[in-house]
C-alpha cells in the first residue's frame, strides 16, 4: 500500500479536530548543516524571526507540535531533532541530550534565531536542558513538557517498549494499529497524521519509522537510566538562571512526585502546571491548554 504524502496538506485535519476555522499556514521547512557531515530540519512557522522553538520527544518529529502551532498563530519553530524527521541520522547513533544541544546550537544560530521561550517535550526538554546549560543566551526561558532529569526505564517503560517494537510492519494499517495500542488518549485521525509524518514505504512495501531506531540504548551501563548524563542536567536545572516551568500531564508516569520535589529542590524558582486529561504527549491530549499556557509566557515578556 503506498500513500500520497504532502506534509503541508495535513493541517486540515489538525484545525478540524481542533474546531477551528482553517486558513493554510504560511510553512516552510528549512535545513541547515551542522558540521561533521550533518543536517538538521525544521518547520518554520510564520515570515518573521519566530520568537519560539519547539523541541519534540523521541521517535517523535517537529510535527508534534502542528496543532499547538496553529493555535498559536505566531511565528515560530519547530526542530526535527537529530536522527528524527527530516534531519540526518548519525553513524554511531548517539542522540542522548549533549549530542542534540550540539547540533540545535548550530542550526539556531545558522538561521539567526534568537528565541526568548524554548520549550521541548521529553528527550527534547532533557535537550533543551542542556541547550541551556552550553548556550544561555539562546534559552532565556524554559518550558519543559512531561520530563526531568528523574526518568528511568520504570517511569518510561511504555515508550521504551514502542520504540523497540519492530522496525518493518507489513502495511500502513499495521504500524497504525501498534500506534493506536500505546496512545489511548488520542483520537485515530490525529494518530493516522503523526504516522504519515513519522513513517515511510520501502521500495518492498513494507513500513518502517523515520526515526534511527537504535536510538534506544542501555545507557551506557547507568542502571536503571533510559539515557547517560542525566545527573549533569539536574546540575543544569539548579543553576539554570531563567524562568523555568515543568508542564507535567496528569495520566503519565514519566515524571513522579519526586521528581518535581527534586525539581524545585534544585529550583525553587520554578513552576510546576499539572495539565488534567493529558499523558506524557501534553501537546496531543490538550494542545489548547498547552497553547494558552505558551501564548500567556510570550505576551508577559513583551517590552
Amino acid at each position: 500500500m503506498t500513500l500520497d504524502y504532502d506534509e503541508f496538506a495535513l493541517f486540515a485535519g489538525n484545525a478540524e479536530e481542533l474546531g477551528i476555522p482553517y486558513l493554510a499556514p504560511r510553512v516552510a521547512r528549512v535545513q541547515t548543516d551542522v558540521g561533521g557531515g550533518h543536517t538538521v530540519s525544521a518547520l518554520r512557522w510564520g515570515t518573521s524571526t519566530p520568537d519560539l522553538v519547539l523541541v519534540h520527544g523521541g521517535a517523535q518529529n517537529a510535527h508534534t507540535w502542528d496543532s499547538v502551532a496553529l493555535l498559536l498563530d505566531r511565528p515560530l519553530l519547530a526542530v526535527d531533532l537529530p536522527g528524527h524527521g527530516h534531519s540526518s541520522h548519525r553513524g554511531d547513533h548517539a542522540y542522548w541530550p549533549a549530542e542534540n544541544a550540539i547540533a540545535v546550537d548550530a542550526a539556531l544560530r545558522a538561521w539567526g534565531i534568537a528565541p526568548r521561550l524554548v520549550v521541548g517535550m521529553s528527550l527534547g526538554g532533557l535537550t533543551s536542558v542542556a541547550l541551556a546549560a552550553r548556550a544561555t543566551d539562546l534559552v532565556p526561558e524554559l518550558v519543559l513538557v512531561d520530563v526531568t532529569p528523574g526518568v528511568d526505564h520504570e517511569k518510561a517503560s511504555a515508550i521504551v517498549q514502542f520504540v523497540n517494537g519492530p522496525e518493518y510492519f507489513e502495511s500502513f494499517d499495521e504500524i497504525l494499529a501498534r500506534t493506536i495500542q500505546f496512545n489511548p488518549t488520542r483520537s485515530e485521525a490525529s494518530l493516522r497524521r503523526g504516522v504519515m509524518h513519522n513513517a515511510v514505504a520501502d521500495a518492498d512495501g513494507r513500513w518502517r519509522w523515520r526515526y534511527d531506531l537504535p536510538r534506544i540504548g542501555s545507557g551506557e551501563g547507568e542502571s536503571g537510566r533510559v539515557m547517560p548524563g542525566l545527573d549533569t542536567l539536574w546540575d543544569a536545572i539548579g543553576s539554570y538562571q531563567g524562568r523555568l516551568t515543568l508542564v507535567r500531564g496528569a495520566l503519565s508516569p514519566v515524571v513522579s512526585d519526586d521528581d518535581v520535589a527534586e525539581l524545585q529542590r534544585r529550583n525553587p524558582r520554578a513552576n510546576v502546571v499539572v495539565v488534567d486529561g493529558a499523558g506524557h504527549s501534553v501537546q496531543g491530549d490538550q494542545p489548547k491548554v498547552l497553547a494558552d499556557m505558551l501564548a500567556a509566557h510570550l505576551d508577559s515578556r513583551l517590552d
